[in-house]
């Protein structure tokens, strides 16, 4: 991936209300609210979008900086502006929030129309499915009839094989990274404590925490539990190794500097982040199974794709392990569709879908760049 020079600039997050969004559950939301953000320009026959979909605790913020004095910038600006792998002068960028979230699309702590208090557990299940029908209507308020390309990492990759498999006729081509077309026992297991550690904090009150004192540990354990599924060891080795800190307090508190480092996670995701939200889109993620439990041969299910498909894997990737993207790949192939596979090794976990690395970026871009020449841009 390019350098940090090409930024974005100043950015705003947008709202849209998209109406009624009806749900795999049977249920429905009314006037359902998206945030999103764009970068570059859409060009005169809306062949150049590119959806980018963010991973479970991401949001719409890809890109750029909300303010001109601010030192964040978007999650993904390392690979998002002007001569980036996903380049504004060529695309026309937009990534949401997922409905079920909590920066700015509605969720569980969204005003509950008919109560006038939040959502809490009274907010309806959602799924991978109902995330993708909710960008559907975000893409055809830009009267986009196909996107050039739909590209996620980890929950963001289930979303875009979900476009791919829902959709065929609106993505010209795919980029799914270290994901899988279900969810495996681990993963759910790390989600199952997490969601203990949230609903068994005494703050949490059956969800209404609202107004009151929100359920930190909780929330900040299972961020913790789910950020070492995110390294690798030799992440955890190079980082930290065995140094230590002072011991501050009980006997038994933060010795090593890897605790410290996973209390600082902790902290910092609960300022961001809803607990109830947390709940409902790791369940979504639990539920994610493309061949719908068994159902169907995940080669049928990928019979009626038209998109080019990039899938890449991490070797140190112990949540989403190469051998769950190469069932895709040979899923996709066995089905007769154009895939590209390519496992890279890199050291950074799952997380190497979102550090900055000439590998990735290399890969990434040059595919981009065969796909306008392809699609004929």
């Amino acid at each position: 991936m390019k350098g940090v020079q090409g930024s974005v600039g100043v950015v705003k997050t947008n709202l849209l209300n998209i109406g009624k969004l009806s749900l795999d559950s049977g249920k429905t939301i009314p006037n359902v609210e998206i945030a999103y953000e764009i970068y570059g320009r859409l060009n005169e026959d809306k062949s150049n979008a590119i959806l980018i979909c963010h991973a479970l605790s991401g949001d719409a913020h890809a890109a750029g900086k909300h303010r001109s004095n601010s030192r964040k910038h978007g999650w993904y600006d390392i690979a998002i502006g002007k001569n980036k792998t996903y380049d504004t002068k060529k695309y026309f960028i937009i990534c949401s929030n997922v409905i079920g979230g909590c920066q700015g699309s509605t969720g569980p702590a969204s005003i509950n129309p008919k109560t006038k208090k939040p959502y809490g557990l009274s907010f309806p299940k959602i799924t991978v499915g109902d995330m993708v029908r909710a960008q559907k209507k975000l893409i055809e308020h830009f009267n986009i009839k196909k996107l050039f390309c739909v590209s996620g990492g980890s929950m963001g990759g289930m979303q875009a094989l979900k476009w791919a498999t829902d959709y065929p006729e609106a993505v010209g081509s795919v980029i799914a990274l270290a994901t899988s077309a279900k969810q495996y026992p681990m993963g759910i297991a790390f989600h199952d404590l997490g969601r203990k550690a949230i609903i068994n904090d005494p703050d949490y009150k059956s969800g209404n925490y609202y107004g009151g004192r929100l359920p930190k540990n909780g929330l900040s354990l299972a961020r913790q539990a789910a950020h070492i599924t995110y390294l690798s060891q030799q992440s955890f080795e190079r980082k930290f190794g065995r140094k230590k800190k002072n011991k501050n307090g009980h006997k038994f508190g933060i010795g090593f500097e890897v605790q410290s480092y996973l209390k600082y996670k902790g902290e910092s995701f609960v300022r961001r982040f809803d607990a109830n939200s947390y709940l409902y889109i790791t369940d979504a993620i639990d539920n994610f199974d493309l061949t719908e439990d068994g159902k169907k041969d995940l080669a049928e299910v990928f019979e009626n794709i038209k998109s080019k498909i990039l899938l890449i894997s991490f070797t140190t990737d112990w949540l989403y392990p190469p051998k769950q993207v190469e069932e895709i790949y040979q899923s996709l192939a066995e089905a007769g569709k154009q895939v590209l596979y390519r496992e890279l090794d890199l050291p950074w976990g799952h997380d190497s879908f979102l550090v900055y690395n000439n590998t990735l970026g290399n890969l990434t871009g040059e595919f981009l760049k065969k796909e306008y020449i392809r699609q004929k841009i």
